[in-house]
């Protein structure tokens, strides 16, 4: 499932607070980014028509129907996809090309792969 940025900072408020109402989310993204009523709305209503998030009665509450491992998983084969010709070796290895590693890191990387074999 594809969601877009503003999309994301719905659910980021819900992914930690588990189930809100659509006006305490629109009262969030007003004092975090200025966004207005309407605008909070409408995004949460996108949300709701892709099945990221359910709708609840009384007083429209909200609430995840898509775990944010998910859309990780979903965003990061994406980007494997468009960017590496699907290739996860290939993801790999520009990722660790990168001098931004610290010898921790790649200690933390080479303990996870071994986890996975």
């Amino acid at each position: 499932m594809k969601l877009f940025d503003s999309e994301l900072k719905v659910m980021e408020i819900l992914w930690k607070a588990g189930e809100m109402t659509a006006g305490q989310i629109a009262g969030i993204l007003k004092e975090e980014i200025g966004w207005n009523r309407n605008t909070t709305y409408t995004v949460i209503k996108k949300c709701v028509e892709k099945g990221a998030i359910e709708r609840l009665e009384p007083k429209f509450r909200c609430r995840v129907s898509v775990s944010k491992e998910e859309i990780q998983s979903y965003e990061t084969e994406e980007l494997i996809e468009k960017m590496f010709d699907g290739s996860k070796q290939k993801f790999f290895a520009a990722f660790l090309s990168e001098k931004s590693l610290t010898k921790e890191e790649l200690q933390q990387l080479k303990e996870l792969v071994e986890q996975i074999k």
